[in-house]
């Protein structure tokens, strides 16, 4: 079954008026793994249980961009659901999904955007498990969402110490020293206890990163 982040891809695609034509979403992708479809990864993709769950936050067409990394955290997590974020409303279900008595939701953003709201630590209630939900776009395009979502104001924020910078090459960004999303969600499967899903994860993300700088013709 097409995991949360393929389905969201395929409703936005039927909804779609008009072609999406970023940078290499043109070529003939294996519409699993998204890679060059005869450099196929799909065979060294590996599934992690975990008690800790996503909520993937995702800004207008970042689901069909080749180079997306929240794909890559429902490759790998079972518990993932994605959502389209809107100025205007919020998804029903983003909604049922953030009241959930048995999930304890964290905002994963730097501290500085609600310093009184930031933690740096996972402490988990019993009977609870946790929720990371992580806002998926560009940098000015997650600050925009984190600002305009009223709904995450009642929630703590997880802030995250960069201590080393991003490895993810597929992407510039104004922000340099910016995680892409899956090295964030790695993190945070870290800071909840689950060490092998994020190896799992930091594996994955180091492959979908080698084989595409290596079709690119860079190493």
């Amino acid at each position: 079954m097409p995991h949360a982040v393929a389905r969201l891809r395929a409703d936005l695609l039927t909804r779609s008026t008009r072609p999406f034509l970023a940078r290499g979403s043109q070529s003939w992708r294996c519409p699993r793994c998204r890679v060059h479809a005869p450099s196929c990864v799909c065979a060294l993709r590996r599934e992690a249980a975990t008690r800790a769950g996503f909520c993937l936050l995702m800004h207008s067409w970042e689901p069909l961009k080749p180079t997306n990394t929240g794909w890559l955290v429902a490759d790998v997590v079972a518990d993932v659901e994605a959502f389209t974020w809107s100025r205007t409303s919020a998804d029903p279900r983003l909604l049922a999904l953030l009241a959930d008595p048995t999930r304890q939701p964290y905002v994963v953003f730097p501290a500085d955007a609600a310093p009184r709201r930031a933690v740096s630590d996972v402490v988990i209630a019993p009977g609870r498990r946790p929720l990371f939900v992580l806002l998926d776009g560009a940098w000015a395009e997650a600050r925009k969402m984190f600002h305009r979502s009223p709904y995450l104001d009642a929630f703590p924020v997880l802030a995250l110490t960069e201590d080393k910078p991003s490895r993810y090459r597929l992407r510039t960004t104004r922000r340099g020293e910016g995680l892409c999303t899956a090295e964030v969600a790695a993190r945070c499967l870290r800071l909840a206890g689950e060490r092998a899903a994020a190896d799992v994860l930091d594996a994955w993300l180091d492959t979908f990163i080698d084989v595409s700088m290596r079709l690119r013709g860079k190493t």
